[in-house]
């Protein structure tokens, strides 16, 4: 019996170890999370009374095409892969999921991401919030009850048994509103571009770099870049 040894390539592991170190540092930082729960509740509790007259505007014109609830609630992945209820506007048709099912050979996105520029599933108004993002005004609220952040990775709707193992990571802090893929194109961003980005942001973050996130992603809305 023979054995082949590969040499192992030192300066790759190398990089590979600083990494991760530079990951589980940025993971242990008690005043960032502290401070970052502060914020993200007191942004949230001053735009409150100018978010909820638009949500009801937005409710109304929903409830004028389509009949029926005005909210869309699904089961999210959050920090750790724990499931929560995300709140949004609903943009879709009611039979949108059931619709779903013969649209899949259209899905312009790496599974299990799906998408399609012209979905016919969403609404005239649907279109609307979706291109200003005013749909996901409603997760303010996640944000208060603690299940998400302003500024994080995005939460997905399949569960995290659907993960490869280097997709983990983004589970270690808490999902946002906005994250560092919805600056760089939004919905035009594959899934495993995306995990990139959202690696990338939770080794960077820190409050000043989630303010910054916030302003690009006001100008990323106004830009309509990768929203459909």
């Amino acid at each position: 019996m023979s054995i082949n040894l590969e040499p192992v390539d030192l300066p790759r592991l190398s990089k590979g170890l600083k990494s991760l170190k530079s990951t589980r540092k940025a993971l242990q930082n008690p005043v960032y999370e502290i401070t970052k729960r502060i914020f993200d509740v007191t942004i949230c509790l001053l735009l409150l009374p100018f978010i909820l007259p638009v949500i009801m505007i937005c409710g109304i014109a929903i409830f004028i095409e389509d009949p029926g609830q005005i909210f869309f609630f699904q089961q999210r992945t959050g920090q750790y892969g724990r499931r929560f209820k995300m709140f949004k506007l609903r943009t879709m048709s009611k039979n949108a999921e059931e619709m779903k099912k013969s649209l899949m050979h259209l899905n312009e996105l790496t599974w299990p991401d799906f998408k399609m520029t012209n979905d016919p599933r969403v609404l005239r108004v649907g279109k609307f919030l979706r291109k200003t993002s005013l749909d996901e005004l409603p997760q303010i609220f996640n944000v208060l009850r603690g299940d998400m952040s302003l500024v994080g990775p995005r939460p997905t709707s399949f569960a995290a048994t659907t993960y490869t193992l280097w997709h983990t990571e983004r589970l270690e802090v808490k999902p946002g509103i906005t994250g560092l893929w919805q600056v760089s194109g939004r919905s035009d961003v594959d899934f495993d571009d995306r995990l990139r980005l959202d690696i990338e942001y939770i080794r960077k973050r820190n409050l000043y770099f989630d303010i910054q996130l916030i302003f690009r992603t006001v100008a990323a809305v106004f830009r309509s870049k990768g929203a459909y």
